[in-house]
């Protein structure tokens, strides 16, 4: 590939002030459409609205580095649209296939879980799905390769091919200008504030196996442990009696040491409350907490696989495994500290950012096969 392309990246707006930090998904598009404008074939890359929600200058992103339009505005001036935050009707897709242009679906949600929890468990996804399938390619992110690959690929009739994850710290790092120090993580002295931040929201990404690496670690060094701050679970110990009668089992909730909070600021709450991070998920092994947790520096305790080189990784959901890890960053010293951060960012600039040449060439190359119709399963 080495001809400039005209490339729109869906977005579904919900406010005409639409924050970044509700989900990830926009913050997808932009990473996305970071690494195309920096491809040595200079494409012309924008971001398009699928939604009703008018374009302004009120999103948080400047325009001037990623335009944004409405999608009826976009379709005719596109080679190929890439299908990420926003799902476009039969009718646009006939209009932009009139045109000459391709469509591509950037799979980065996995839909099979999804799914399936909306079936089982009487969770309306919407309307009635509107299964596109007319796209030039699938490209699968891939912490949803195994879950839900084959799934695109047998609903959606066309080949589904595993791509490379992107991030950038671009958003993180405005977002945490204003806070002392850039919001880095700063080494403290005595017991440590532990953090868990899953989203509880399906079994993905639950909270329960890092309360309980938290309470082993309890077990054998409490005076280690200052606090448990457990985020998206105040629901839990107030309406759901499973939940709270596990917890009643802990020795660190007995003690008082731990809290069941709502939703947080994930920047800010890792700048003023959090010392280590402790995660588990099932099925999700890439999210942007990971990064921006160990970009920013934090000790961060995880079983994500694909990421097992970034903080302290454990496996699967063997909790002896994590309290070792835990203690292992409890143990960190202010110079073991910086080697910490130092590593981290050297691990993700090598494999993760939008800037990378040589994602930059991967996806460059994936562009072509597109245009040449050469995707294959």
């Amino acid at each position: 590939m080495n001809s400039a392309l005209r490339i729109g990246i869906t977005i579904g707006l919900n406010r005409p002030d639409e924050s970044l930090w509700v989900n990830g998904i926009k913050q997808n598009a932009l990473y996305l459409a970071k690494l195309f404008k920096h491809s040595p074939c200079r494409h012309k890359v924008n971001l398009v609205n699928t939604t009703p929600v008018p374009v302004t200058d009120q999103l948080p992103w400047s325009m001037a580095e990623f335009p944004t339009l409405a999608i009826d505005d976009a379709l005719d001036d596109l080679d190929v649209l890439i299908e990420l935050g926003g799902q476009i009707g039969p009718a646009q897709t006939a209009r932009l296939k009139a045109n000459g242009g391709r469509l591509v679906s950037y799979c980065c949600g996995s839909e099979y879980v999804q799914n399936m929890q909306a079936i089982i468990f009487n969770r309306h996804l919407g309307d009635s799905p509107f299964i596109n399938q007319l796209y030039d390619a699938l490209w699968v992110v891939p912490q949803n390769t195994d879950s839900s690959l084959h799934f695109f690929q047998t609903l959606r009739r066309t080949p589904a091919i595993e791509v490379p994850f992107v991030w950038d710290p671009m958003c993180l790092e405005a977002r945490m200008a204003g806070l002392s120090g850039g919001g880095r993580f700063r080494h403290r002295q005595g017991p440590a504030r532990l953090s868990v931040l899953e989203q509880n929201i399906d079994v993905l990404k639950f909270c329960l196996y890092p309360v309980l690496i938290a309470e082993e670690v309890f077990r054998q060094a409490p005076e280690e442990i200052e606090f448990l701050h457990v985020a998206n679970a105040e629901r839990f110990v107030c309406d759901d009696k499973e939940f709270a009668g596990i917890m009643r089992q802990l020795d660190i909730v007995a003690a008082n040491k731990a809290s069941f909070i709502g939703r947080v600021d994930i920047p800010d709450f890792l700048s003023l409350h959090t010392d280590v991070v402790i995660s588990h998920q099932w099925g999700l092994p890439l999210n942007y907490m990971y990064l921006e947790a160990a970009w920013q520096g934090f000790p961060l305790v995880h079983n994500a696989d694909l990421v097992s080189d970034l903080g302290f990784f454990y496996p699967g959901n063997n909790v002896k495994a994590g309290a070792d890890c835990l203690l292992a960053a409890l143990s960190l010293d202010a110079e073991a500290a910086q080697t910490y951060i130092e590593r981290q960012r050297i691990i993700i600039r090598q494999r993760f950012l939008a800037t990378n040449s040589e994602l930059i060439d991967t996806y460059d190359r994936l562009l072509g096969m597109v245009m040449a119709g050469a995707i294959k399963a």
